[in-house]
């Protein structure tokens, strides 16, 4: 199992379409359900966020996702301070984060 946590900040003027980008690719991943694959994101204010991804050996890339490819497209772009990736190991997990609208 990979995991990591991704973490930066989009511009203020960004920040709902950020927000807008990351939604749909939940809904990509909930509509075709990837074994292997768990992933959450949240965000702070000032328009941080953060990406927490565990993936299993051999489950799908993110970038086989289309919604995931149309976040990508204009990142650079909607970024203030450019991604930080770090991987992480677990060291305790309990319950799992809900869903908020």
């Amino acid at each position: 199992m990979k995991h990591v946590i991704i973490t930066y900040t989009v511009k203020p003027e960004y920040v709902e379409d950020n927000v807008r980008l990351i939604r749909a690719v939940f809904g990509e991943l909930n509509a075709k359900e990837p074994g292997g694959l768990r992933y959450t994101s949240l965000r702070a204010e000032g328009g941080r966020f953060f990406h927490i991804v565990e993936r299993a050996e051999g489950s799908p890339e993110f970038t086989e996702f289309e919604a995931f490819r149309a976040f990508q497209m204009d990142f650079v772009e909607r970024c203030l301070i450019r991604p930080e990736v770090s991987r992480v190991a677990v060291v305790g997990s309990y319950a799992k984060m809900q869903d908020v609208p």
